[in-house]
């Protein structure tokens, strides 16, 4: 199930843009010496061929933004979103708890912000959070994991194979302690509502109190977690980071947050969205945080193009 990519040491990348993949192998061209040639000059009367055109730079047909955005809400987008061994995973053990399927808790979110702030693959993040948070480990409240303490979180990353194993363990015992002394109300707080009531319900005030308590927190953590927490925390929304823009961009979609909150408000009523819960304002902002969080993994695991394909209408997916 490991994905030989996601086992590859980090050790010397740069760490200031975590949580993303190696842009695509660009292709190799080496200029041959200019040799003396014995062969006589083509007459300027022989005609030139034309050049050939490449495939990539073809115009791809473009979805309409009813129908992207439909297929980004569906089921049928979300393999597109995975890394692979989170597939094989899923199909091997049925239901699991992954960062996919958006059905996390703010303490949870706030765990995977910190886990994925490390320089380490989308693929070994992923597989990181979901070891954590399935059997056998649960780390699912700050209770679990201050009764396993450092042993339980460094036993789930050894078994998830990441990178930063000690690192990322110390963080996330630490950051069980501070949401017991700072920032819930106890051992089973996983709503976070103390961070929200003592700021306010400022988003502003609420970065800078979770920076202060939570080791391992900065811009890029607290960026993945704003992107992902609105759809629970309402003072956010709309919110984008500058990571969404390039999945935005490449699925032709507006890459501001004004402008994809405005599209999904003129479409509302044509998109499918029964499968989310609440009234409608907790639907529209759960809505948006998924159509990010597509956007944003189908960029990492380099599909686009395919999306763009296969959200066209009359396109059999697999």
């Amino acid at each position: 199930m490991q994905s030989k990519k996601d086992d590859m040491s980090a050790k010397g990348a740069e760490v200031d843009k975590p949580h993303e993949t190696k842009p695509e192998h660009e292709a190799k061209s080496k200029e041959t010496s200019a040799l003396p040639s014995k062969r006589k000059a083509k007459s300027n009367d022989t005609p030139a061929k034309a050049p050939r055109r490449s495939a990539r730079g073809a115009t791809q047909a473009q979805p309409d933004p009813v129908t992207l955005l439909n297929y980004l809400l569906s089921k049928e987008s979300l393999d597109s979103c995975r890394p692979k061994d989170e597939i094989e995973d899923v199909k091997i053990h049925g239901h699991l708890r992954t960062y996919s399927s958006l059905t996390f808790s703010p303490f949870e979110e706030l765990m995977c912000a910190v886990i994925l702030s490390r320089p380490i693959s989308h693929g070994l993040g992923l597989r990181s959070i979901r070891t954590l948070l399935n059997d056998p480990y649960n780390c699912t409240t700050p209770k679990k994991i201050r009764d396993g303490g450092f042993d339980l979180i460094i036993r789930a990353v050894n078994e998830a194979r990441t990178q930063h194993r000690q690192k990322t363990a110390e963080e996330l015992v630490i950051l069980a302690d501070a949401v017991v002394d700072h920032l819930g109300t106890g051992d089973e707080d996983v709503n976070l509502e103390r961070v929200r009531g003592e700021c306010d319900h400022e988003w502003e005030k609420e970065k800078e109190m979770l920076k202060k308590h939570v080791k391992g927190l900065g811009k890029t953590g607290l960026d993945i977690f704003g992107r992902r927490v609105q759809a629970q925390w309402p003072e956010l929304y709309p919110f984008t980071d500058q990571r969404t823009l390039s999945g935005l961009q490449k699925l032709g979609l507006p890459s501001t947050a004004e402008e994809l909150k405005k599209l999904l408000d003129q479409h509302w009523t044509a998109l499918n969205i029964e499968g989310f819960e609440g009234n409608e304002d907790e639907k529209k902002r759960r809505a948006f945080v998924q159509v990010l969080e597509r956007t944003t993994g189908i960029d990492l695991e380099g599909n686009a193009d395919r999306v763009r394909a296969e959200a066209m209408p009359g396109t059999e997916n697999d």
